[in-house]
């Protein structure tokens, strides 16, 4: 990765509904745009993130999403109201913000959840495009979300599930976990959080690493993560069925590389595939040993070697 960056400029933007979303830019002033955005939805973005990009030639947009990271109101206070935190709200806050910034077109980074956002705002405001760099595809159809949560990667880790299904004995994880979460007792849904996080915290690497799982256990963050990304699972993202792969075309003529490790457990790679293949023109780089998390070493190198590629 580039070495590690500050921003030269930052801000809370009021994108209605009594929600501030946090936005840094650092990099170029007056480099290409590039905006970062990150998975869950819920997990916010890191000065990591940053190092994605070659500072002299990018003017590199971070934000944190509504409800998470930095943005208020945080989805871990009490009586945190995630009505207004939905798909099509996230994509008029990048338009909102894009504008604030005075940006014109920008590429757009994501990955895991940040794929799924990039996919509906590249839908949804095509000419404001230049390249996509996508990793871990996911595109909330129903049998990604029963592949996760209804027992199948379950029967790759039998003990870290068992922890999961543990609060949840009748089955119906998701909708369980949404009574957990909402619960008023924080004993009963700082619990949950913490189930629900850890679970992919684990699971999310090719090989386990215990700094990563203790992040996502932190009961603070775990809690604005489960209750966000279980609300967006409950809701089925605001998406139709198969919605994302069925409007690829709108995407034709955008550049993209999509980057997917083979061994990634949370988004296995079929959907990357049907992506790729209902996409003219992507390309798809196949990481053999890999699984999810962006810094896996050869998930890593071919998302630098993207935004290197797309620098001019």
């Amino acid at each position: 990765m580039y070495p590690e960056i500050e921003p030269y400029d930052q801000g809370l933007l009021d994108v209605g509904d009594g929600n501030r979303v946090y936005w840094e830019v650092c990099g170029n002033p007056y480099g290409k745009p590039v905006v970062f955005l990150h998975g869950g939805p819920g997990g916010g973005s890191a000065p990591v993130h940053r190092r994605l990009f070659d500072p002299a030639v990018y003017r590199i947009v971070l934000l944190d999403q509504r409800g998470c990271g930095r943005s208020g109101p945080h989805a871990s206070e009490p009586g945190a109201d995630l009505s207004t935190n939905t798909t099509w709200h996230l994509v008029a806050d990048l338009e909102q913000l894009r504008e604030h910034l005075g940006i014109e077109r920008w590429q757009l980074f994501g990955g895991s959840w940040g794929s799924t956002l990039a996919l509906a705002y590249a839908q949804t405001h095509p000419a404001r495009v230049t390249e996509m760099v996508l990793r871990g595809i996911f595109t909330l159809r129903e049998r990604e979300l029963d592949w996760y949560y209804e027992g199948g990667a379950g029967s790759l880790f039998p003990e870290l599930w068992e922890r999961v299904t543990a609060l949840a004995p009748a089955g119906d994880v998701v909708n369980t976990y949404a009574r957990l979460l909402n619960h008023p007792d924080p004993a009963v849904h700082e619990a949950a959080a913490v189930a629900w996080s850890v679970w992919e915290g684990s699971t999310v690497t090719l090989r386990e690493r215990p700094d990563l799982v203790a992040a996502f256990a932190e009961p603070r963050y775990a809690l604005a993560f489960a209750r966000i990304e279980n609300h967006y699972f409950v809701n089925r993202g605001w998406l139709d069925e198969g919605q994302l792969l069925r409007d690829v075309g709108k995407l034709a003529g955008i550049p993209a590389v999509i980057v997917q490790g083979r061994y990634d457990v949370a988004t296995p790679a079929t959907t990357a595939w049907e992506l790729h293949r209902a996409w003219p023109g992507s390309e798809l780089v196949m990481v053999p040993d890999a699984g999810h998390s962006f810094d896996e070493p050869g998930i890593l190198r071919a998302l630098v070697d993207a935004t290197d590629r797309f620098r001019v």
